[in-house]
């Protein structure tokens, strides 16, 4: 005879389930609170750093209204950027602050900012701005060689920025003012070609047109075409002999006076 084994119903084995585990249950749904309270505490307080940090940006814009010949001082993008270094307002204020070194022309000042920007937000879209910003630093210092291996790291491996065609065009100039005219003309033709409808690319075409003025040796001269289908010379098998016809034909018949 065969015994039935009775099935409870699937509330009261997960009732039962829950007396065998309280107090389990208990830490482990505290833990999982915890843990939600603080990840929600985290992205509200990152979303609030950001918010003060937007607005902190946009009050140092807003100090301009009624002077737009007047500049914010670097300091002021700098004490952002210290206030909310993990924000994205602070990382823009930072690049700002760099930018604004730069126009002041503290050149040494403004490569510093330009590469904590590239240590710190490395992962930030304007990460091309930066790097250019550091080749730009070097070559107004007049540190050709710095420049033009900053400018190289960023067309070589950074081809995706958008700055790119303003990195070709400045290594095209410094290598045109090193004498170095194939190298130049390689990214003027490339500007020309790729950028027709931008500054860069016009500028690109100006200085090509003058390049190639001052240096005909670097006019690419026309290749010639040769023929589709040259006519070959007469070959005959049969041989041409020439006959004095006249001498042969002409009857010997004069009569004699």
């Amino acid at each position: 005879m065969q015994s039935e084994v009775v099935q409870l119903p699937l509330g009261h084995r997960l009732y039962a389930w829950f007396e065998t585990n309280r107090k389990q249950v208990i830490w482990g749904g505290g833990i999982v609170a915890g843990l939600v309270v603080i990840i929600l505490f985290f992205n509200w307080n990152k979303t609030q750093q950001e918010i003060n940090a937007s607005e902190a940006l946009s009050d140092i814009s807003a100090g301009q209204v009624g002077n737009p010949g007047a500049r914010p001082a670097p300091q002021a993008y700098l004490k952002v950027a210290a206030n909310y270094p993990k924000s994205g307002a602070g990382a823009r204020a930072l690049l700002l602050a760099a930018g604004a070194l730069y126009v002041e022309g503290k050149f040494p000042e403004a490569k510093s900012q330009f590469e904590r920007f590239s240590r710190e937000h490395h992962d930030s879209p304007f990460m091309g701005q930066a790097l250019l910003g550091i080749a730009a630093c070097w070559d107004a210092q007049g540190k050709t060689n710095e420049a033009v291996t900053a400018y190289k790291n960023l067309v070589d491996h950074h081809p995706g920025e958008s700055v790119i065609p303003q990195a070709k065009f400045a290594l095209a100039r410094i290598y045109e003012d090193q004498g170095k005219v194939e190298q130049a003309r390689v990214y003027y033709e490339e500007l020309n070609r790729t950028e027709p409808y931008s500054s860069v690319g016009s500028e690109a075409g100006m200085r090509l047109e003058e390049l190639l003025a001052k240096n005909p040796s670097l006019v690419p001269k026309p290749a010639s075409t040769p023929m589709a289908n040259p006519i070959p010379p007469p070959t005959s098998s049969i041989p041409l002999t020439v006959t004095n016809t006249a001498s042969n034909t002409l009857p010997n018949t004069v009569p004699k006076p």
